[in-house]
């Protein structure tokens, strides 16, 4: 009896087993997932870029929806490497990645995108190299698409010199003292302005003479040469403004330095913005100091700030944990001046300048 017993445990035990088994064969965890076919370029895999389609698109990547074992949104990114780098233990790891989203099944990437890509990974200005470009899946693990080799010749950027000028309600509409805004690129340009509420209005001029300007066209983005409607900045505060006179577009995004520190009023977390002076090319701002820590900073947050290697100096550092010693209480004239070639595409100096004087 204590055997048939025995006999129907260990049976029972085996059936348990089983079941578990063929329960944790159900786990998402151990199903494959794969991208169900190889993605997409377009319009070609092999591609010689030209400075002057800089705002044309030059590829598009493309893709088919990958399905995970959980029903939830899906985040995909596009991956750029170079071939030597893609093999070994360190396979992948200085890729340059593109996030584009949940359940977005395509990327497109203009000829300057690419361009920067191209070089910033080392293949040379009119010399065709090869890129390899995959797609990564991500939920609950990372998945990545076969890889498609890319033939890129990237160009080298013009040095280029020149301004046009922005006369308008902020100054008289007097050409003659307009601030001016400066080639970033060939047909680019580049400035900043500070406006009040009331001052919106301007014009682009090619020269400091109204031979040649541009005015609004369809919508406020759009230039129109030699057309009388103004353009207007969005309202009061600063701007960094582009014109783009390949495209015939410009835009104004928000921007200001400021400096931030227990000096100030707002401590550590809120800057004081300072405003820009366009007749000499300077942040400025005067404020209430009181004995505290005082350092620069863009847009009231941290992602680009300045700070004194050493503080007997009116030289200031980009990422420096320093700060200047504000010793007395009392009403400073406070100024900050940064060589901004193209914050976008080459990032922002090392060093800027600044002066601290108390009233």
């Amino acid at each position: 009896m204590k055997k048939y017993i025995s006999t129907l445990f260990a049976l029972g035990s085996l059936l348990f087993l089983g079941v578990s088994c063929d329960s944790e064969a159900e786990l998402t965890y151990l199903k494959e997932v794969n991208f169900p076919t190889d993605i997409k370029i377009a319009p070609s895999s092999t591609i010689v870029l030209l400075e002057d389609n800089a705002d044309q698109n030059a590829l598009t990547v493309s893709w088919d929806a990958v399905t995970f074992p959980i029903a939830a949104p899906v985040t995909y990114a596009v991956q750029f490497d170079v071939p030597s780098d893609i093999t070994g233990a360190n396979a992948w790891l200085k890729a340059t990645r593109f996030e584009v989203g949940q359940d977005v099944l395509t990327k497109s990437f203009s000829v300057r995108d690419l361009n920067k890509i191209a070089t910033d990974l080392g293949i040379p200005p009119s010399k065709a190299g090869k890129l390899v470009v995959r797609v990564e899946a991500q939920m609950d693990r990372k998945v990545f698409s076969n890889n498609v080799e890319l033939t890129v010749t990237p160009y080298e950027k013009a040095i280029v010199f020149g301004e046009i000028y922005m006369p308008g309600d902020y100054q008289g509409w007097a050409v003659e003292t307009a601030a001016a805004l400066t080639a970033i690129e060939k047909g680019v340009y580049q400035g900043y302005m500070t406006a009040d509420g009331t001052a919106l209005a301007f014009k682009l001029n090619t020269a400091r003479t109204w031979a040649e300007f541009y005015g609004a066209g369809a919508t406020n983005e759009d230039l129109v040469r030699m057309d009388d409607d103004n353009l207007f900045l969005p309202g009061a505060g600063s701007y960094q403004i582009k014109a783009n006179l390949n495209t015939l577009k410009w835009s104004a995004i928000p921007y200001a330095w400021g400096i931030v520190g227990t000096a100030q009023t707002g401590g550590w977390d809120n800057s004081t913005a300072m405003k820009y002076d366009h007749q000499t090319k300077t942040w400025k701002v005067t404020a209430d100091l009181v004995p505290g820590a005082l350092k620069f900073r863009l847009n009231n947050k941290w992602d680009v700030n300045y700070g004194p290697k050493d503080a007997t100096t009116n030289t200031i550092n980009r990422d420096d944990q320093g700060a200047y010693t504000i010793t007395e209480a009392g009403t400073y004239d406070v100024t900050f001046t940064i060589d901004e070639t193209d914050p976008a595409t080459k990032g922002y100096p090392a060093t800027a300048t600044c002066t601290i004087v108390k009233k």
